[in-house]
């Protein structure tokens, strides 16, 4: 008994080395935003000697933060559409018939949790279908990059749900797309929510794919906005991390306030199957 508690607060003091190691860069982030421009060159950890509020109105003053936020809820909010419509479709049809075509589709899924993207083969696709630099070739690169972990997760949730409702459905003369919408859908929303928030915090924190991928600057996510602050001989960090705590705050919220459903939805597939 002894043992087994003195191995708890073992894993205990690790848990919290571990927090303490993801907490440490954004409490930097935090304090150095409110500091002048030599202060926050030293990126410490300490209080600033003058608070700087400023920061935070220079960054809406310089930035067009409203057009970004608005391009990076449009491109999260389709992409987020987009893979839970497609990825519960797929799922469902992979679960239900278990032939060999549909087991080789699933395993291309799987493969595409594993292969990295190639983004220059992407970018040559997109300029020989002429959309290159749209809201449409964002939103489609990023359902196909995210569309393999939804099916994967919905896949192993739909294990759980019984056949038997689908053949009593059937037998009621209830149609498979009427199966789909009424019976299928309420029993995994809470992995369509787990999806959600999983699809949107990785496409609001991208940077790479609109930097590739987004010609036209008025398109340019939030992520990109901060290059309006950054410049070949000087930087202002304070503005930097003013600018990185308005990037975070809106989805660190939505991730705090939805996460019970993270850990729901990705254990529910487990307890069957």
């Amino acid at each position: 008994m002894r043992q087994r508690r003195n191995m708890l607060i073992v894993l205990e003091l690790v848990a919290i080395c571990l927090a303490l190691m993801i907490l440490i860069p954004f409490l930097m982030i935090l304090v150095n935003s409110f500091k002048d421009i030599r202060e926050s060159a030293l990126f410490g950890l300490s209080l600033p000697r003058e608070w700087h509020f400023s920061n935070y109105k220079e960054i809406f003053v310089q930035a067009h933060i409203v057009r970004g936020f608005m391009n990076s809820f449009l491109i999260s909010g389709c992409v987020v559409l987009s893979v839970n419509v497609f990825a519960s479709m797929a799922a469902f049809i992979i679960q239900r018939r278990d032939d060999r075509f549909l087991r080789t589709a699933y395993y291309l899924f799987i493969m595409g949790l594993i292969v990295p993207v190639s983004i220059v083969p992407t970018i040559k696709l997109m300029g020989d279908l002429h959309i290159r630099g749209t809201y449409f070739s964002l939103i489609m690169y990023y359902t196909a990059v995210l569309l393999p972990f939804a099916v994967f997760l919905l896949v192993g949730f739909m294990k759980s749900i019984p056949r038997e409702l689908d053949e009593a459905a059937l037998l009621e003369g209830c149609g498979y797309f009427r199966l789909y919408v009424q019976i299928i859908l309420p029993l995994i929303i809470t992995v369509l929510v787990t999806v959600a928030i999983v699809v949107m915090v990785s496409v609001w924190n991208d940077f790479f794919g609109p930097f590739y991928l987004m010609t036209d600057s008025t398109k340019w996510t939030i992520v990109l906005q901060i290059f309006n602050f950054v410049t070949m001989y000087s930087t202002n960090w304070g503005v930097v991390f003013a600018f990185m705590v308005v990037v975070v705050a809106p989805i660190l919220l939505i991730y705090l306030f939805l996460q019970r459903y993270i850990i729901d939805g990705l254990t529910a597939g487990s307890l069957k199957g």
